[in-house]
């Protein structure tokens, strides 16, 4: 049930099931040659989606900016400062708590997202601590790929050169998305190159150049996409009801 397309008087009867909803969340950032900038909040989307389509449950509108500074050398990426995503997510739940809403299930497309939202989530926490917000919230976030259906799918379908950035699984999810969008782009390498640790937008750059890392999305299909779709989505269902049972 997608809040977005629902009326007021249909969320108020969901919440007397349920006081839980998922928020998918990604960034607006360059996904390599034949990546989509919306790649990380197009794959949070449809999942998300398809947990909604599958249990019933609420799905919020995608946040789709994330914490994405360091890709700010590649044309069309975007970022929001940590300190403003903080914000944003502390904005979001205190708002939908407001209603009744007390179970914020994040899917998340972003790895730079991870340290600014968890930190936003000890934020509300700690304003409950000292008396400060009303009611409590319990917030978690996980990775749209990060369940044991889609790591085993990955692993099998790109073995060695899914990578960490503009990875084949994911472009794959998002051409599985959005077809009318596949991009096809020649890779030199064929197999990006990695490094332990990058800095700020021109490191990242000069480290990555087509702003892969360790990736080789020539793999990459909707055919795939689909596949990788149904992996997470049986995988996301499972967390979410293992969180709202917790």
């Amino acid at each position: 049930m997608q809040l977005a397309l629902s009326t007021w008087q249909e969320v108020e009867d969901a919440l007397r099931k349920s006081d839980g909803i998922i928020i998918p969340i990604g960034s607006v950032e360059q996904h390599g040659p034949n990546g989509l900038i919306g790649t990380d909040h197009l794959c949070a989307e449809v999942v998300a989606k398809g947990v909604g389509d599958a249990t019933g449950c609420l799905v919020a509108p995608t946040l789709a900016y994330g914490m994405s500074q360091h890709h700010l050398g590649f044309t069309g990426s975007a970022t929001l400062r940590p300190s403003t995503l903080m914000l944003v997510v502390r904005d979001v739940v205190q708002s939908l708590a407001v209603h009744g809403l007390r179970k914020f299930f994040f899917i998340n497309g972003h790895g730079g997202n991870v340290a600014t939202v968890t930190a936003a989530f000890d934020e509300l926490y700690a304003l409950k601590s000292l008396g400060q917000l009303d009611p409590a919230v319990r917030c978690r976030m996980t990775f749209w790929s990060g369940g044991p259906r889609g790591k085993a799918l990955a692993d099998e379908l790109y073995a060695g050169v899914n990578g960490n950035h503009a990875t084949a699984a994911e472009v794959s999810l998002a051409q599985y998305y959005q077809p009318e969008a596949i991009k096809h782009a020649q890779m030199t390498p064929k197999v990006a190159p990695t490094a332990p640790q990058f800095f700020e937008a021109a490191d990242y750059r000069a480290r990555f150049p087509d702003g892969r890392i360790g990736s080789d999305p020539s793999q990459s299909s909707p055919v795939h996409g689909k596949r990788l779709y149904d992996a997470a989505v049986a995988d996301m269902v499972d967390a979410y009801e293992a969180f709202l049972a917790y």
